[in-house]
């Protein structure tokens, strides 16, 4: 059996600024110094590319741009807008108030938008 991914943090200057971002764009119960649990799809997916050395976690959400707009709002940055690969799913991505570069996917439900 292969080794489950268990656990995820996100690291910043100012912890408590990070939460309440979370917490407003993604409505994840994260207000409490303690371990949340965010709501995962199951499966969880990886992906090993060939580029410069990065990693990204990515977020599920309805609408990217919808969701990239409340990003800037609540003091993050767009890094690259809503793009569609054709056959595999719709991304986006961004930096956190603390720089932290993140991803979105475009999801109908439990399921990735695939265009």
């Amino acid at each position: 059996m292969s080794a489950p991914i268990v656990f995820f943090d996100i690291a910043g200057p100012d912890d408590e600024a990070l939460r309440g971002f979370y917490e407003q764009v993604f409505d994840w119960p994260c207000g409490q110094p303690v371990p949340f649990e965010p709501g995962n799809v199951q499966p969880l997916s990886g992906h090993i590319r060939p580029d410069p050395a990065d990693k990204v976690l990515y977020i599920g959400v309805p609408d990217i741009a919808a969701t990239l707009a409340a990003v800037e709002k609540a003091g993050g940055k767009t890094d690259v807008p809503r793009f569609e690969t054709p056959g595999v799913v719709v991304l986006g991505l961004f930096f956190d108030p603390a720089g932290n570069r993140m991803g979105l996917v475009e999801m109908n439900g439990n399921d990735p938008v695939v265009p």
